[in-house]
């Protein structure tokens, strides 16, 4: 399992993200304690002191799944599900597909 750093995330898009990861997530702290996020007491007890004004400020997470790293990472990049930027990208893809026919009709 490789870590995950995160800093300045949404906590509710960040709770609704690790909801939809299919296998545990932890979140290591300093000291060496392991909070499984896919526990609602884990969220609340490890989130309690990691929350300023709001928002994540620093958190080192552990995917047990790999699908579940990658969709973790892409949220800390991206500051959205990763559903959601993949939607993006595939229709930033069709538009500029549209547009390239439409250039070659003009032709």
């Amino acid at each position: 399992m490789a870590a995950i750093e995160l800093h300045d995330v949404e906590v509710q898009a960040f709770l609704a993200e690790i909801d939809k990861c299919e296998g545990d997530v932890f979140l290591v702290t300093d000291e060496g304690d392991r909070l499984n996020l896919k526990s609602k007491l884990c969220q609340l007890i490890g989130l309690t002191q990691l929350i300023e004004g709001g928002k994540i400020s620093n958190a080192h997470l552990e995917c047990q799944k790999p699908e579940d790293e990658s969709k973790l990472f892409r949220f800390n990049i991206f500051g959205a599900s990763a559903e959601k930027v993949t939607e993006e990208v595939k229709e930033e893809a069709k538009e500029a597909e549209d547009e390239k026919k439409s250039e070659d009709e003009d032709k």
